[in-house]
């Protein structure tokens, strides 16, 4: 009896060392697509006013677990029965985030009113108007993440093809969580950057001081940053669309071999987010036509 426990102990230590290894494998092979994420759910979460920056990114990263939730097993079952609906899924989704990348680069070139979600910050809107609107913008956000951890759960999957299913549903769901915790984490750092330069402020009692300096640095910067994010963020769209077609469609991964990947694969997510633009751009004047 003794000796199969310790016998179970050794197992159980031998598949936790595996875990570990096939995590930081895992964690490799996902860390580009987190960093879009990063970027992508940080120019998500900003834009509104700052009582509501928490409330709003709370709201978020509930909905980015019940993504991973609702993913994880469908992953796993998929995986196990019918493989090639992941790739249907994945091009898929990789099409809504090119069509979203190019939206934001035409609405730069050619800017237009948004109904419910530009200014959620201004005053000139009544509480009920900025709440009705946050609700569209988490929306949003949710659905973006949605897709982003498709991505992530299946680069993560493809890590551990071949090992047992419970080694499977540790290493995957360990990933699943990082990307949630770590980037909205991050995400909550970045939005209450001038928060938190003001309490720096606040606590400093000489002129000159090195937390007034910081402060003062943190408060100018917020502004660049989200900026910033806007930018990376539209790129990263654009750039993990790009790389679900390149690796998951063969036309593409052979297109102009010698071109570097990454230049690949972001002309390939434009030019087929513009094109995924303009017949929606079709069907919206058709319907308001119709209507």
């Amino acid at each position: 009896m003794a000796s199969g426990f310790f016998v179970l102990l050794d197992d159980i230590a031998a598949m936790m060392d595996d875990v570990a290894v096939m995590s930081k494998v895992a964690a490799k092979k996902t860390a580009g697509i987190l960093g879009d994420d990063l970027a992508v759910n940080a120019e998500k979460a900003s834009g509104f006013a700052s009582s509501r920056e928490l409330p709003v990114l709370w709201a978020i990263s509930k909905g980015s677990l019940l993504n991973k939730v609702i993913i994880l097993p469908i992953a796993f079952l998929l995986s196990a029965f019918f493989p090639i609906a992941i790739v249907v899924i994945l091009v898929l989704g990789g099409l809504f985030l090119a069509y979203e990348g190019a939206e934001k680069i035409y609405e730069f070139i050619f800017p237009h009113k948004h109904e419910a979600s530009e200014g959620l910050a201004l005053q000139t809107f009544t509480e009920e108007e900025i709440l009705e609107a946050e609700k569209g913008k988490v929306k949003s956000a949710i659905v973006t993440d949605f897709i982003l951890s498709v991505e992530i759960v299946i680069i993560a999957l493809g890590t551990v093809i071949g090992k047992p299913i419970s080694s499977q549903i540790i290493v995957v769901s360990i990933i699943a969580l990082i990307a949630t915790i770590g980037v909205y984490g991050i995400v909550a750092v970045i939005v209450r950057m001038d928060e938190v330069g003001l309490k720096l402020i606040q606590l400093s009692k000489k002129e000159n001081s090195l937390l007034k300096t910081i402060g003062n640095l943190l408060v100018q910067a917020l502004p660049i940053v989200i900026k910033g994010l806007t930018v990376i963020g539209t790129i990263a769209l654009i750039l993990v669309a790009g790389g679900i077609f390149v690796h998951n469609i063969d036309f593409f991964h052979h297109l102009v071999p010698q071109l570097p990947s990454i230049i690949k694969e972001f002309v390939v997510g434009l030019v087929l987010g513009f094109i995924v633009l303009a017949v929606v751009n079709l069907f919206k004047k058709i319907f308001s036509k119709k209507k």
